[in-house]
């Protein structure tokens, strides 16, 4: 167990109301598993988003191929996406104001060739 952090059962302050009490929430990632991936597919249906995360690779031998290898999936409830994106939103702005915009189209290495139009 990695964390250990006092927390109410709705994170309002427990002084306040009589009726709250304190919760101790522990963090166990004794099983975590840790990925990287460099895209993601979503979809979606009227209760859940799911998420697909993995690689875009190249084809060897064929230069307008990209094959996308899903790694890990998530399926997460409308709240929790919301917690997601906004959680994804405040991380990204706070990096932002420190090290500079993320571009999100990649600039032409030196040397090589140009993207073709459309960006794909």
């Amino acid at each position: 167990m990695a964390e250990t952090n006092p927390t109410t059962a709705d994170n309002t302050d427990a002084n306040t109301d009589p009726q709250r009490r304190e919760v101790t929430l522990r963090f166990d990632e004794s099983g975590m598993e840790s990925a990287y991936a460099n895209t993601i597919r979503s979809s979606s249906t009227l209760d859940e988003v799911i998420l697909d995360f993995g690689m875009n690779m190249p084809v060897p031998g064929r230069q307008n191929e990209v094959v996308f290898k899903v790694r890990q999936q998530v399926i997460l409830n409308w709240r929790g996406a919301k917690r997601l994106a906004l959680t994804l939103s405040n991380l990204v702005r706070q990096h932002e104001e420190r090290f500079g915009e993320i571009e999100l189209q990649p600039r032409p290495r030196s040397g090589g060739s140009t993207p073709p139009a459309g960006g794909k």
